[in-house]
């Protein structure tokens, strides 16, 4: 029986079980990304395939072997040149597995050309150097002034850069203030005219009233980048007093003074947009900020006029008081006569209920139904016919008066119901 539900993962048991075809290819694919997460491969480009969704799909080759790749189109659209058949490259991807065709191939993250390959590893050497003392933590990094009313632009003085920039401070916020500091932004003598370039505008700072330093230039190459790549450049940055915004190259584009600057804006337009406040907003704030300082007053106001209206119908005046006083403790005096007449009135009626009762037992009752009680010359109350004997003097109490008589016979009841003389 074939197992598709298997437990796919690299660390399942496979002995004596069974696998769909399916599920090998799976746990292939995840031992081969386990294994090697990530690796970097020199080799020829053939048999390039470019379809209509724009992913690259391609074979590198050696002298004895070759492996497929492909590279999709959200990661070859960083890629700066064209590749072609025959072209040395290299790349770095993920060993991984076609699972549909049971193909073992390369996703492939970055490719580069081979000439390019020792700048790039100049690049990273220094990133990691950089890195390591610390002139890329954020811990350094300083916020940008706000307001922002001058800046340094640290460019070519010719081209669609500078322009750029112009433009769209011209077009947000007019008022800016531009100041630039023209140098080569590629070639040889590059690197130096920048750091002169960020050492005066540190100097000027405060004869000019400079914020803000702006470094530009548009996109390239690593080998056209170069400049903005190089340790001493990036020494200057990290030592400018002035927070400086890097504006190198286009979006995908990254240099080592992105790294280092306080703030990187992705292309040289975009940090004239970062840097400028928009005037339509400003003065959409203004309109804002006008309507509630107008809503706050109106509100004081009415509050105020509320306050005192409150406060004139408190104050009366001393014989109104007294007035009212008066008709107060005439109220109070006729709630406690009715108070009291309601607590009389309750006790009347509480009290011939006590009397009707205290009536209900009451001896004097029991008499008027023809009972009677006899009690012995000493007064004791006879209760039994066992307490009196023949001569005793009885004095019987009825209704309406007292017999006294002498006791002649004793007569008690006996078993059978009869008397006992």
């Amino acid at each position: 029986m074939i197992n598709d539900s298997f437990d796919a993962s690299p660390t399942a048991s496979l002995d004596n079980t069974v696998l769909s075809v399916s599920t090998l290819n799976r746990l292939a694919r995840g031992l081969l990304e386990e294994c090697f997460p990530a690796v970097m491969v020199e080799g020829e480009i053939s048999n390039l395939s470019v379809p209509s969704s724009g992913h690259w799909y391609l074979t590198l080759k050696d002298g004895q072997a070759q492996v497929r790749c492909a590279m999709f189109r959200n990661r070859n659209i960083g890629v700066r040149f064209r590749p072609s058949n025959g072209m040395q490259v290299i790349v770095k991807g993920k060993v991984s597995l076609y699972e549909g065709r049971g193909d073992y191939q390369l996703i492939l993250e970055s490719l580069q050309d081979a000439g390019a390959g020792a700048l790039q590893k100049a690049f990273d050497a220094l990133k990691a150097k950089l890195n390591a003392e610390g002139l890329f933590a954020s811990a350094r990094k300083r916020p940008l002034p706000e307001p922002c009313r001058h800046v340094a632009v640290i460019t070519s003085p010719t081209g669609a850069v500078i322009r750029d920039i112009l433009s769209v401070f011209q077009r947000r916020y007019p008022a800016m203030q531009v100041t630039v500091f023209p140098v080569p932004v590629q070639g040889q003598d590059a690197p130096a005219a920048i750091i002169r370039a960020i050492a005066d505008a540190n100097r000027l700072a405060m004869e000019l009233g400079l914020d803000v330093i702006t470094l530009a230039r548009g996109g390239g190459s690593l080998e056209d980048l170069q400049a903005f790549n190089e340790e001493a450049v990036a020494r200057a940055i990290a030592s400018s007093e002035l927070p400086v915004v890097s504006a190198v190259g286009h979006e995908t584009d990254v240099s080592i003074a992105d790294f280092v600057a306080d703030v990187r804006a992705p292309t040289p337009s975009a940090a004239a947009e970062l840097l400028s406040p928009d005037q339509q907003a400003l003065l959409q704030r203004l309109q804002n900020l006008q309507s509630r300082l107008v809503r706050t007053m109106q509100g004081q106001i009415s509050q105020r006029q509320q306050q005192l209206e409150w406060l004139q119908r408190r104050l009366q005046h001393p014989g109104r008081r007294l007035q009212d006083q008066a008709q107060r403790l005439d109220q109070l005096e006729h709630r406690l006569g009715r108070s009291i007449s309601r607590l009389l009135q309750q006790k009347r009626t509480s009290l011939h209920m006590l009397a009707r009762n205290l009536d209900a037992i009451s001896p004097l009752q029991t008499l008027q139904r023809g009972y009677s009680i006899t009690r012995r010359d000493d007064g004791s109350l006879i209760t039994s016919v066992a307490a009196v004997s023949v001569g005793d003097v009885l004095t019987t109490r009825l209704a309406d008066g007292e017999i006294i008589s002498e006791t002649r016979a004793v007569n008690r009841n006996t078993d059978n119901g009869g008397l006992n003389e």
